[in-house]
């Protein structure tokens, strides 16, 4: 693989903070909560009465109607910070040759939005009321679809799925793709929009799902001994990759170096992460032997910190087990605990913030960690965020299946 270095020249996001990059750091490092109530359907009889939506987005007002009206809501997203990412990288795809943008953007559940309308549709309109665009539109492929005919790009187009990895992985293989000379420039991250009554219902089921009713903003506290479940958010966040030749070569201004991508599979269970943490680790180790970087080193590390009882138990170990005795001394935290769970979109989110983070030299809270767990025992940057400068900074992503994966951003 050639030694090249691979930058970060744009970021674009969408979520349940805000509709734009700067407006969701701005409210991050204030420990703002982007959970509440849901308002997409009627959640009376559901044990989760809420979430983190995207709250306010008219998409008509960024895309054109008619091409909007063909998209499921994650692809949507998708497309909105894909606008974003270009414009902050100051990128004009159709100034690139046809072939020379490429797009990967990871979803674990796609279109699950218009699949249960169009469901709906079928069980009480019947068969022939079904909408012919119901299959190109929940397909999970239609958010990299969809970002490549809005920007004509012509290079490699496919969607990552691995679960709450995916985004991450969307990254990930656009690393691998610019180091090994595929590409020179891709737009790369994730897109969700799974809040839909067949989704909550669902989660609450595997019970997966915080049932803090009482208080949706508390809801999301990572590593905290009261935890009981995950917020699901929805939302999405890509960025704009590219080799440091072609950065340079545009006048584009790199933010951050992605310095590698590690992963790993736990083989273990459908949704319970490896209890000895030692498969989450080895990804974490792979991400640092890739970067020939020590775990001395790092000053900063997004936790995949889910709220869930056993993610965020077996992450505490996998870190500990990956970085010794370093791992003391490292601020971590769960930007979860204020964005909720993107899923999909998840690890394209917190890579993004990993970024913003290089950039301020800031280390984002985990809100609502009041009683934290014991055996939740490293510094989480409990309820309010800190200035560091930071050089180094790694992002942790774990899906349902046993998907771990593992980004490490450098200062440029």
């Amino acid at each position: 693989m050639k030694d090249t270095r691979v930058v970060i020249t744009g970021i674009g996001t969408i979520n349940p903070l805000a509709h734009d990059t700067n407006s969701t750091w701005t409210k991050i490092l204030k420990g703002e909560s982007g959970v509440d109530y849901l308002t997409s359907f009627d959640t009376e009889g559901f044990d989760t009465r809420f979430g983190a939506e995207v709250k306010n987005f008219v998409p008509e007002d960024i895309l054109d109607r008619k091409v909007a009206r063909r998209m499921d809501r994650f692809a949507q997203f998708a497309c909105v910070a894909a606008l974003e990412a270009c414009d902050s990288a100051n990128l004009s795809p159709q100034s690139l040759k046809p072939y020379e943008l490429s797009v990967i953007v990871g979803s674990g559940i796609g279109g699950i939005v218009t699949l249960s309308e169009q469901h709906n549709i079928l069980s009480e309109r019947g068969p022939r009321r079904v909408s012919p665009f119901l299959i190109p539109m929940m397909l999970g492929d239609m958010a990299s679809a969809q970002v490549s005919m809005m920007t004509g790009a012509m290079g490699a187009n496919y969607c990552v799925v691995s679960s709450c990895s995916s985004g991450a992985d969307a990254i990930g293989q656009a690393w691998y793709s610019i180091k090994s000379n595929q590409s020179e420039i891709i737009l790369a991250g994730g897109a969700e929009a799974p809040l839909t009554p067949i989704a909550v219902a669902g989660f609450n089921s595997l019970r997966a799902l915080s049932r803090f009713n009482e208080n949706p903003k508390n809801a999301s506290r990572p590593f905290d001994i009261k935890r009981d479940g995950f917020v699901m958010g929805e939302g999405s966040a890509m960025l704009v990759l590219e080799s440091e030749e072609h950065a340079i070569n545009r006048g584009a201004t790199p933010l951050a170096v992605l310095s590698s991508y590690g992963s790993s599979s736990d083989a273990h269970h459908l949704t319970e992460p490896n209890p000895t943490g030692e498969t989450a680790a080895k990804a974490i180790k792979n991400a640092l032997a890739a970067a020939k970087i020590s775990p001395d080193q790092l000053d900063y590390l997004n936790a995949h910190g889910t709220s869930t009882p056993l993610n965020d138990t077996q992450e505490t170990k996998a870190i500990k087990l990956a970085l010794g005795d370093v791992a003391s001394n490292l601020s971590i935290s769960s930007t979860k605990s204020m964005t909720g769970h993107l899923l999909g979109a998840g690890g394209a989110l917190e890579a993004a913030l990993c970024v913003k983070a290089i950039e301020n030299a800031s280390i984002p809270p985990t809100i609502n960690l009041e009683e934290p767990d014991p055996l939740c025992d490293l510094d989480y940057t409990p309820n309010h965020s800190k200035d560091k400068i930071i050089n180094t900074c790694m992002s942790n992503s774990f899906g349902f299946g046993g998907h771990n994966s593992v980004l490490i951003f450098t200062k440029y």
